[in-house]
């Protein structure tokens, strides 16, 4: 295996922040590497100096000779003026790439609803960037890098992208690096991680998973190692101060050594946490759908015929591609938009705290500082059992003191995300409604979210094309497809089998026999020694996960309606009744769980 990039002894300063410091690291034949760390911690800027986009202010880059690296960057540099095909192929003719069945498969994928005589300077930006990864993906490249890859596709398209990759070369072959916040790419594509943090690259073997549980070990090593550093610390500095006093001096080794142990005392890290702030009490009505259309003038249904009922405490993911409706769907359920037909009822106690896809509640505050927002609310809130300001709280989401001053317009993608989730949650609701609430931020901070909708009291609704996020925070999934919803119980992999077959029922008759083009290797599905395809594999161990995270979070509730049910009066008949059907329904329930467990164990193989 023989290395194709070296960077050595590299560093890298920014205007008041150094990123990288001093870091040797190759990359090999073969490997493919996902980069994280937290926002502005450096990952673009290692990316940059590797494509060498960028010049480090110290050390080399070396590249082994007469390989070739694509590049693929956050923002593209397509020129307006250009036709789509010229801005993927350069000067390239026609005829040499129209022969490649691999590259007509990428531009169906990516480009396939543009047209290729069109100006870049008309697209959107969303189509902008599916022509810049079409640009890089349809040419041969030894090492590709990428940065934030993801962005702006639906969930389809970051399957079809994941597949590309792994199977883009052969085993021992070719390099990616990829920058990106989606978790699932990353273990899907993977097999090492480069965690940039304090100005270090510090590598870890596997995908995202296996980075989450190395770096948790490490972490409690450190912690070991650190508590005794403290011990030893400790002793000296008791030492120091309660010597002879007869002596006008300490051993000067004993004075040094304890000047090392604290020099070297680490800098803390922000505490990225945020636990549940309490809400307003919802009734048993949230929202109520029925036979509701909705139609934009002059354009057909977005929305057809849907009926839905949402309750207190239901946590759903609505699943659909760009397009498709969602954003339209919320606005609905909110009362944002009056429906074409049918009648949407909310409940008289919900109290909606939405956060849209475009931050459209702080652009309109764009001349405000942080500081002046947060004054807007209320002076402290009861956190974990202590009273919490608004600045703490911010400061506890990945906020430093110095950072509130700033102007809210002159705030980083994520930053602007990180305040307007912190001012939907201090409005106190008790529905929250999240357009991508992903976007934006790095992966520990996307933990930090998840971790406070895990732990939401109230109703949830959420649209993300980040499965990850997804399946964490949400019970169950729902998909828009043609303007319809429909329960997916098998999720993420249920609802893109969905719009496989809906593809594969659009062209059927190519379907019937052989492809023109031969047979297609990629997205093909094999099964497995189990007799499963990958894909049946996939949705039943979605389906036992989700099984799984019900039966542990219906654990205690069986106790609960015994303890409820012994505090009702004897003589109550009628409450006694209502009590003992609600046990009789939660241990049905968990049964009928237990059993589904058991099935789907048995079908994966689980022991």
């Amino acid at each position: 295996m023989g290395i194709l990039i070296g960077l050595e002894h590299v560093g890298h300063e920014w205007p008041g922040k150094r990123v990288l410091e001093d870091q040797t690291i190759g990359i090999n034949e073969g490997e493919r590497i996902g980069i994280v760390g937290r926002n502005g911690d450096g990952k673009s800027t290692l990316l940059e100096i590797v494509g060498h986009v960028l010049t480090p202010d110290a050390g080399t880059v070396t590249w082994r000779r007469n390989i070739a690296v694509g590049y693929l960057g956050q923002a593209d540099a397509l020129a307006d003026a250009d036709p789509v095909r010229r801005a993927i192929f350069g000067d390239v003719p026609d005829y040499t790439w129209a022969s490649d069945a691999r590259i007509r498969a990428i531009l169906d994928e990516l480009v396939g609803d543009l047209d290729l005589d069109g100006l870049v300077g008309e697209l959107s930006g969303g189509q902008r960037r599916r022509v810049d990864l079409a640009r890089v993906l349809c040419h041969t490249w030894d090492v590709i890098c990428m940065d934030e890859p993801t962005n702006h596709l639906d969930l389809a398209a970051i399957e079809w992208l994941a597949d590309h990759l792994r199977r883009r070369w052969p085993a021992g072959e070719g390099a990616l690096l990829v920058v990106t916040h989606d978790r699932w790419f990353l273990d899907e594509v993977c097999e090492h991680m480069w965690e940039v943090h304090d100005r270090r690259i510090e590598p870890f073997e596997g995908g995202y998973s296996a980075y989450v549980q190395q770096r948790v070990e490490r972490e409690r090593q450190a912690a070991v190692i650190e508590e005794r550093r403290q011990n030893t610390l400790r002793k000296e500095l008791n030492w120091l101060a309660h010597g002879a006093k007869a002596r006008t001096s300490k051993p000067r080794f004993r004075v040094e050594a304890a000047r090392a142990l604290i020099a070297n005392d680490p800098p803390l890290r922000n505490p990225l946490e945020l636990r549940r702030l309490a809400v307003s009490r919802l009734g048993k009505q949230v929202i109520e759908m029925s036979e509701v259309s909705f139609a934009y003038p002059g354009g057909p249904r977005v929305i057809d015929d849907v009926s839905w009922l949402i309750g207190p405490g239901d946590r759903y993911g609505i699943l659909g591609a760009n397009g498709a409706g969602k954003s339209t769907l919320l606005a609905l359920m909110t009362g944002a938009l009056a429906p074409t037909s049918g009648t949407v009822k909310i409940g008289a106690s919900v109290r909606f705290g939405f956060m849209s896809q475009h931050l459209d509640a702080l652009g309109e505050k764009d001349g405000w500082r942080v500081l002046e927002l947060l004054g807007r609310y209320k002076r402290s809130y009861l956190v974990g059992g202590k009273m919490q300001s608004p600045t703490q709280l911010i400061e506890r989401l990945g906020f430093e003191q110095r950072e509130l001053q700033n102007f809210i317009k002159d705030l980083s993608g994520g930053q602007r995300r990180r305040l307007a989730l912190l001012c939907v949650i201090l409005e106190e609701p008790n529905v929250l409604v999240l357009d991508e609430p992903g976007n934006d931020l790095d992966t520990d901070m996307l933990a930090v979210m998840e971790d406070l909708l895990d732990s939401w009291p109230g109703t949830l609704l959420v649209v993300s094309h980040d499965r990850y996020l997804m399946e964490r925070v949400t019970d169950d999934q729902f998909a828009l497809i043609d303007g319809h919803v429909r329960h997916v119980p098998g999720g993420v992999d249920e609802y893109l089998r969905l719009l496989g077959e809906k593809d594969a029922g659009t062209a059927a008759p190519a379907a019937a026999g052989t492809p023109a083009d031969g047979p297609r290797e990629e997205g093909s599905s094999r099964p497995a020694a189990s007799g499963l395809s990958n894909q049946e594999r996939r949705e039943l161990k979605k389906r036992f996960d989700a099984v799984s995270r019900r039966l542990e979070k219906t654990a205690a509730e069986p106790d609960r309606l015994r303890a409820e049910m012994a505090s009702v009066d004897a003589s109550d008949y009628a409450a006694l009744m209502e009590a003992q059907a609600a046990l009789d329904a939660c241990l049905a329930e968990r049964e009928a769980l237990e059993d589904e467990w058991l099935e789907l164990s048995e079908r994966l193989g689980i022991e």
